[in-house]
């Protein structure tokens, strides 16, 4: 594989890529960047963890440098558009050391927050715009922002885009860029819908893909569990409390509240991701999952883009999704540049057909399992480890749905323990042992094992032993205090 510096990267943005531990081209940066640093309108195909990132913003960085053209008030020179806000902020995270290398201003604009710093800083003159295009289109039909100047456009996760209804807007939005600057759409997957935009939007592109459109990460072990309904949620608690980071997905937003509630009353510090969550609360999120001070997150499908966290161990399909796209998209949460991840699949006996489908879609054949009982042993080989619990889970102070969540609710649970993040851990070996009541205070029985997020050891734990027992662990005794069955997370509104 050939270095950055003889893929025309300049030395200036090399020495930040090294800085940051990236030394080494990806396929899709490796084939893209002579092209894109050439000005060539480019397609590049990729599926998630591949790099792309990159292989925009370095020809994106090095054109605006070389061109030297000043920032001008309303009308930024470089655009890139993303279908989230945590998208958006996370280009804006590997984007900063660039552009700081290069002297250029960025800004982030997207809903869910007041506009007005984002019109003041558009005023102020801006070189790198990245957005999502709601928002967007909000400034521009009010005269805050022109993209008339723009020299680089960027349009990231562009099958995405076609997928949450944003195609119009975007087609609008390139309408108002100069048709002849340079255009990079990068996308998991290139289908009709990606066509129309290549057809009227990029001229002679050249068109790369690294790696086979239905490939999933070939570092990835697909497992199916084969359940009953019942034993889904001490499943699910059970794979949670074990060391590393998990992200569990399900179908409704109401589904993602319920399920993160009822975890953080089983003792597992969780929080969650979804539409109805206003952008502090999903920021606050984040910043918890990232620091590690919530072991689990629990998402709906708009955390299956773009939302970059090292270290995930598991991804858990509590719902397994509607099609094969959001299936690979999902599970690329894990097995991130080349290191190693386990996919889970929960699957009832009605969804056996659905299941069965989705993986021949997807191209991969999973190891099934049919699950007696929750604590059967190959739940230990799925998630290996030390098993270990906080009593209350993770409480988060602010409420968590713009909506005004009246199930009651706050960002990670209703856990009414009152320990927070830094709560001393509990822990057990391969359970929680028993929950002592409605609290949800499970695993008080332990042996003192290590604290998975950013808890401690406390001193003079137990000395009791928690033991494994089917649903009466802490899983599926702590539930018994919320109003939730143990099925109500696959239930409610998408």
């Amino acid at each position: 594989m050939p270095a950055f510096t003889t893929l025309g990267v300049p030395a200036d943005l090399t020495a930040v890529l090294a800085d940051r531990g990236i030394t080494e081209p990806t396929p899709i940066q490796a084939k893209t960047l002579p092209d894109s640093l050439a000005g060539r309108d480019v397609l590049g195909r990729g599926r998630t963890g591949s790099g792309k990132t990159y292989a925009f913003l370095l020809p994106l960085v090095a054109r605006l440098a070389a061109s030297g053209r000043p920032a001008t008030a309303r009308k930024p020179r470089a655009l890139v558009l993303a279908p989230t806000r945590e998208l958006v902020g996370q280009i804006e995270e590997a984007l900063k050391p660039l552009a700081d290398a290069a002297g250029l201003t960025t800004m982030t604009v997207f809903g869910g927050v007041g506009q007005n710093p984002q019109v003041r800083s558009l005023r102020s003159g801006v070189d790198i715009l990245l957005a999502c295009p709601g928002r967007l289109e909000d400034l521009i039909g009010q005269g805050h922002c022109d993209l008339g100047a723009v020299e680089v456009t960027v349009l990231d996760e562009a099958d995405h885009m076609a997928d949450l209804g944003f195609l119009p807007a975007v087609r609008r939005l390139l309408d108002a860029t100069p048709s002849r600057g340079q255009r990079l759409l990068f996308s998991a997957t290139l289908d009709k819908a990606i066509d129309v935009l290549v057809k009227r939007f990029l001229h002679e592109p050249v068109v790369h893909q690294a790696d086979s459109a239905q490939s999933p990460v070939s570092a990835m072990d697909h497992h199916v569990l084969h359940l009953n309904r019942e034993h889904r949620l001490p499943v699910l608690v059970d794979l949670a409390s074990a060391p590393g980071r998990t992200v569990v997905f399900t179908r409704t937003k109401h589904g993602a509240k319920a399920l993160t509630r009822q975890l953080n009353k089983s003792g597992v510090p969780t929080v969650e991701l979804h539409g109805n969550l206003s952008q502090n609360a999903r920021t606050r999120n984040m910043e918890a999952f990232h620091t590690g001070k919530a072991s689990t997150l629990v998402a709906t499908d708009i955390a299956a883009r773009g939302i970059h966290v090292d270290d995930v161990t598991l991804v858990v399909h509590a719902d397994p999704p509607a099609e094969h796209k959001a299936y690979l998209h999902r599970s690329g949460r894990t097995a991130r540049a080349g290191a190693a991840g386990t996919v889970v699949t929960l699957m009832t006996d009605e969804q056996v057909r659905d299941v069965r489908d989705l993986t021949r879609a997807a191209g991969i054949k999973p190891t099934i399992t049919r699950m007696a009982t929750a604590t059967d042993p190959v739940l230990v080989s799925l998630a290996p480890g030390e098993r270990s619990t906080i009593p209350g889970g993770l409480v988060v102070e602010a409420p968590a749905s713009t909506a005004g969540a009246r199930s009651g609710g706050n960002g990670g649970g209703s856990a009414r323990s009152g320990s927070g993040s830094g709560a001393p851990r509990r822990s057990s070996r391969g359970g929680r042992g028993r929950s002592g009541g409605p609290g949800g205070q499970g695993g008080q029985s332990s042996t003192g094992g290590q604290a998975k997020a950013g808890g401690s050891k406390p001193a003079g734990s137990g000395q009791g032993r928690g033991r494994r027992t089917g649903g009466a662990s802490s899983g599926g005794a702590a539930a018994g205090g919320s109003r939730h069955t143990a099925a109500s997370f696959s239930t409610g509104r998408r």
